[in-house]
């Protein structure tokens, strides 16, 4: 059976040292050592270290068909958005990364699709890269942050970006990073564990309660994480919207549940209930195989969590595949 992985990170092995060209240490460098350790920094700190299948097509391509797993729909690691540097600057970064990444999946058609990256601190430079993705690099679509800087993904100027997307029939990743609450939690790696989960949320409440998915209801949205802790909420913002429509339903009068089956949502929640939980309550058609690799809070061995689940044929088929070529509109036959 067909297995695509829709939530895959993927850098090249370099990029270019844009905090010594334009003296802002808010972009992240690479530092591949003599011990043989490959180091991310920024703001001149150590950051993350990554290793060969971040960035090596073949390795990547072997480690997954171990599992059987044949396509990765690779989108780049959020420290890279660099939406806090000067837009002119980071979209320098994002052509970058997104012509490599358009490299890698024309060298190797069968096992990859991409998601590029785009400079959202302005949607004027955003809208000129994703058009750049779509129209002349054959990718599917970009990965966007939980927010952008002070703004949440309401704010009228983002509204242009999602305005393209639609028209362009763009899948639309979201990814949390920048995680709420980050300077009062250092310990435990709770941005991670706490903030992650509810970065995810944040951008789907601001979504819809803007208004966004209400004015461009065609966007191909998918939540990265399993939508993180808002399906597992909904209860409690419902109730919200019920109670208090005053300061909840401002903008939007419908109902936040009645979104479901309008968004999609990767299966990386690492625990068969709460993936059972998360098909039952979105939908099984808007459910999709992401494993976040390959780093540690990634699955860690690609499609286990809906093996585990014991479902037909039909269902499996839909998690492994179906899903995810309606939203990145792509044929089954490009994989064959």
């Amino acid at each position: 059976m067909l297995k695509i992985d829709t939530h895959a990170h993927y850098l090249p092995r370099d990029w270019p040292d844009l905090a010594a060209k334009y003296g802002d240490n808010r972009f992240p460098v690479i530092h591949h050592g003599d011990d043989g350790r490959h180091r991310i920094y920024k703001d001149g700190k150590f950051f993350r270290e990554i290793w060969p299948k971040t960035w090596d097509p073949d390795v990547r391509i072997a480690d997954y068909a171990r599992f059987d797993v044949q396509v990765q729909v690779i989108s780049t690691v959020p420290v890279m958005f660099s939406y806090t540097s000067k837009p002119q600057h980071a979209l320098e970064l994002h052509q970058s990364l997104n012509d490599h990444m358009a490299e890698t999946c024309r060298s190797h058609r069968r096992h990859y699709a991409g998601i590029g990256t785009v400079p959202m601190q302005s949607a004027r430079l955003a809208v000129q890269e994703l058009e750049r993705c779509m129209d002349q690099l054959d990718l599917q679509g970009v990965q966007i942050g939980s927010h952008i800087n002070d703004w949440n993904l309401d704010a009228d100027e983002l509204r242009p970006f999602f305005e393209a997307a639609q028209d362009l029939d763009a899948a639309i990743l979201i990814h949390p990073w920048d995680m709420m609450g980050t300077d009062t939690m250092p310990k435990y790696w709770m941005p991670w564990l706490v903030g992650m989960p509810a970065e995810q949320s944040r951008a789907a409440c601001a979504l819809i309660f803007g208004g966004v998915l209400e004015k461009f209801p065609k966007l191909k949205i998918c939540f990265a994480h399993g939508g993180g802790s808002f399906p597992y909420t909904i209860g409690r913002i419902e109730h919200g919207f019920n109670m208090r429509p005053d300061l909840v339903a401002m903008d939007n009068p419908r109902n936040p549940r009645e979104y479901f089956g309008k968004l999609y949502f990767d299966s990386c929640v690492h625990d068969p209930r709460a993936l059972r939980y998360l098909i039952d309550t979105v939908g099984i058609d808007t459910v999709m195989l992401g494993t976040d690799y390959p780093f540690p809070l990634g699955e860690q061995e690609p499609g286990s969590g809906i093996a585990a689940l014991g479902l037909d044929e039909a269902s499996q088929a839909r998690l492994y595949h179906g899903t995810a070529l309606e939203w990145l509109g792509l044929n089954k036959a490009r994989f064959d």
